[in-house]
């Protein structure tokens, strides 16, 4: 057994693990803190099959940003637990058909490409060897030259959703000082400074 085998059984192992927990631990920071474990993990098999970019990309962005950003909405926000598990049996049917269909999908292409490897062949942008290109000008020349467009339409999409989202969220509520910034720089000194008479003995 070579060593990027014994790496690549250990980096599955703790994945897989650290996965399961993420779904059987009963305290929620245990939860995202198994999934951080997960996230760098699946980093290492990344790291493994020469796919360096994916692999960075899931440590900055992932980990730094979004599972660290769950804690911290764990943390901080005043959830109880007790009331969401008890609904959890509710969407068992629902989980259960994902699942499915996601284990289904995974068969299909595992035995897919394992009974018939000619597959692989047809496909019509291989990966280049590594020792030609490297994984990330790899995966540069392929979303930035030939799906230029499509890249840009789903960074659009996402933008109008993230917009969507801000919208249907936000709230004005009355009875609540907000800034206005445009008329606190227009302001002139005659109307940002009052001056009150106050007669003795009386107050403001």
């Amino acid at each position: 057994m070579g060593l990027q085998t014994l790496f690549f059984y250990l980096f599955a192992f703790i994945a897989v693990a650290s996965a399961f927990m993420v779904i059987s631990a009963r305290n929620p920071v245990y939860s995202v803190l198994f999934l951080i474990l997960c996230f760098f993990n699946s980093a290492g098999l990344f790291l493994l099959t020469g796919a360096e970019f994916l692999a960075m990309i899931l440590l900055v962005v992932y980990i730094g940003a979004v599972a660290v950003l769950f804690l911290f909405v764990v943390m901080m926000l005043d959830i109880d637990f007790n009331q969401l598990r008890s609904g959890v049996l509710d969407y068992a049917p629902v989980g259960a058909l994902v699942g499915l269909i996601l284990a289904a999908e995974l068969i299909i292409v595992v035995a897919g490409s394992t009974f018939s490897p000619e597959i692989a062949k047809t496909v019509s942008m291989p990966i280049p060897a590594v020792t030609d290109r490297t994984n990330t000008a790899a995966l540069g020349d392929v979303i930035y030259t030939h799906y230029i467009y499509y890249f840009q339409i789903a960074g659009l999409v996402l933008f109008v959703a993230m917009i969507g989202a801000i919208v249907l969220t936000l709230r004005h509520r009355p009875n609540i000082k907000r800034q206005n910034i445009s008329q606190q720089v227009a302001r002139v000194p005659a109307t940002a400074v009052e001056v009150v008479k106050v007669k003795p003995g009386q107050g403001l």
